[in-house]
C-alpha cells in the first residue's frame, strides 16, 4: 500500500526542495507592481506580474530599510531581487524581496501620469477650484457599489456618528467594462438632487480595479459637480486621477464618511458647553447690568426734579423767611428813623408853636407874614391860631425899634 502522508508533509517537501534550488535561493525578477498594499507592521505586499501570470512577493520591514529607496505605487515596473520559498501554512509559494529597484513603469501607470499631467496643466487640480466642505451636512450622498465593503463602511460610520443624517445610494459599477459611465451617470444624477456632500468611491483593490476612477469622463464629472465631493477610492496607499479632481480626499471609504458626517453627541456636548457658558456669561451680564441700574436709581433718586423741588422749596421758604426777617428790621430802623424826622419836625411846625399861644400870619394869596413893610393899613391878612384862623385888617403899622411910627 503507498505512504500516506500529511498536508504538512507534503507543504514541508516542497518547501525543502525550494531551499535546495540554488537558482531560487537568489532570483531576480522583473513585472508590474499590482496589489501593493504597505502594512502597519512596515511590511510590504504585493504581487508581480506580465502578460502570462502573476507572483505572490512579500518585502518585510527589516529588509525594507536598505533595499527599497522609493515609494511603489500600482503600475510601476520594477526588478525584485530576492528568494522563492514555500509558506508552508498556506502552502504558496511567494517571492520573498530583498531588494527593489525601478524599471520603467508599465502601461497604466504611464497612462495615469499622462493623463494627470494633461488635466493638471487644464487647472482641474488648482486649489482655487475647491469647494468646501459642509461642517454639518444632513443629505449625503454616494456613489458607490451597492454590495461592497465601501458602502457597509459607510452606512455604519454614519449609522454611529449621526443617526439623523440622510444616505442616498447610487448603485454603480465600480470596475470593469462600463464602470466609468456608470460612475458619471451616478454623479450627475446625485448632483441634481442639490444634497449637501457626496461621496464617491470603492474599496482596495489592483490598479487594473481601481482604473474607471482614472478616467478623464470620471475625473471632469467630479470636477463639474456643483456638490462637494469627497473621494475615498481604495486604501491610504492608493491614489487616482479622482483624488485629484475632488474637493477632498478621503484614505478609505469609512474616513470619507467620518469626514462628511459630523459626530451628533460630540455636537451635543458642544452645543451644551456653549449654552452652559452662555448662560454664565449672561448671568454675569445681569448682575453687571443690576449694579448699574442700581446706580443709576441712585444717582436718578440723588437727581430726582421732586426732590429737588423740595430742596428748592425749602431754600425758597429759607430765602423768603430771611427776606421778611431782614424787611422788618429795615421797616423798624425806617419807623425809628421816620419818629425821631417826626420828632425833629413837628419841633419846627408853626402848628406846634401855635398851639403854645402864637399866630400863624398870612397876607394875600396865602404868604407868610414876616414884615410890617409887606402891608399897608387897610389890607387885611389872617391870623391862624389853634383851633381855627382870623381875618383882620391893618389898622396900623410900627417896626421895631422905631417908636413914633404911624400906628
Amino acid at each position: 500500500m503507498a505512504s500516506i502522508y500529511s498536508v504538512s508533509q507534503v507543504n514541508s517537501y516542497i518547501k525543502n526542495m525550494f531551499v535546495q534550488d540554488f537558482a531560487l535561493s537568489r532570483i531576480t525578477v522583473r513585472g508590474e507592481v499590482s496589489n501593493c498594499k504597505y502594512h502597519s507592521s512596515g511590511h510590504i505586499y504585493f504581487t508581480l506580474k506580465d502578460k502570462g501570470g502573476t507572483l505572490a512577493a512579500v518585502m518585510f520591514a527589516g529588509q525594507r530599510r536598505t533595499g527599497l529607496r522609493f515609494q511603489m505605487q500600482e503600475g510601476q515596473q520594477v526588478v525584485v531581487t530576492g528568494a522563492v520559498d514555500v509558506y508552508e501554512r498556506d502552502g504558496r509559494y511567494e517571492l520573498y524581496a530583498k531588494k527593489i529597484e525601478p524599471d520603467g513603469q508599465g502601461g497604466l501607470f504611464e497612462r495615469f501620469v499622462r493623463l494627470r499631467g494633461e488635466l493638471e496643466e487644464m487647472g482641474m487640480f488648482s486649489p482655487e477650484y475647491k469647494q468646501p466642505i459642509p461642517k454639518y451636512a444632513m443629505q449625503v450622498g454616494v456613489v458607490t457599489a451597492p454590495t461592497g465593503a465601501a458602502i457597509q463602511d459607510i452606512i455604519n460610520i454614519t449609522s454611529r456618528r449621526n443617526p439623523y443624517v440622510q444616505l442616498v445610494l447610487y448603485p454603480a459599477l465600480v470596475q470593469g467594462d462600463g464602470a466609468a459611465e456608470s460612475i458619471v451617470a451616478g454623479i450627475h444624477a446625485l448632483d441634481e438632487l442639490g444634497l449637501d456632500v457626496m461621496i464617491v468611491g470603492r474599496g482596495g483593490g489592483s490598479i487594473e480595479d481601481l482604473w474607471a476612477f482614472n478616467e478623464e469622463i470620471v475625473a471632469r464629472a467630479i470636477f463639474e459637480c456643483h456638490t462637494p465631493v469627497i473621494s475615498a477610492v481604495g486604501h491610504e496607499t492608493d491614489v487616482t486621477i479622482a483624488d485629484y479632481v475632488a474637493d477632498l480626499r478621503a484614505p478609505t471609504p469609512s474616513a470619507a464618511a467620518e469626514l462628511a458626517v459630523f459626530d451628533y453627541r460630540q455636537f451635543e456636548e458642544q452645543r451644551m458647553l456653549y449654552e452652559r457658558n452662555l448662560v454664565r456669561a449672561m448671568g454675569r451680564r445681569m448682575e453687571r447690568l443690576r449694579y448699574q441700574m442700581e446706580q443709576c436709581r441712585l444717582r436718578l433718586r440723588f437727581h430726582d426734579p421732586e426732590r429737588q423741588i423740595r430742596e428748592k422749596r425749602q431754600l425758597l421758604f429759607n430765602i423768603e423767611e430771611r427776606l421778611g426777617q431782614v424787611m422788618e428790621q429795615r421797616m423798624q430802623a425806617a419807623k425809628h428813623r421816620l419818629a425821631l424826622s417826626g420828632g425833629r419836625l413837628h419841633g419846627l411846625s408853626p402848628l406846634a408853636k401855635i398851639s403854645g399861644g402864637f399866630g400863624f400870619v398870612t397876607y394875600g394869596p396865602g404868604k407868610r407874614l414876616e414884615s410890617v413893610r409887606k402891608v399897608q393899613e387897610g389890607d387885611e391878612i389872617e391870623v391862624r391860631v389853634s383851633d381855627g384862623k382870623l381875618t383882620a385888617q391893618v389898622t396900623g403899622t410900627e417896626e421895631a425899634g422905631m417908636p413914633g411910627g404911624s400906628e
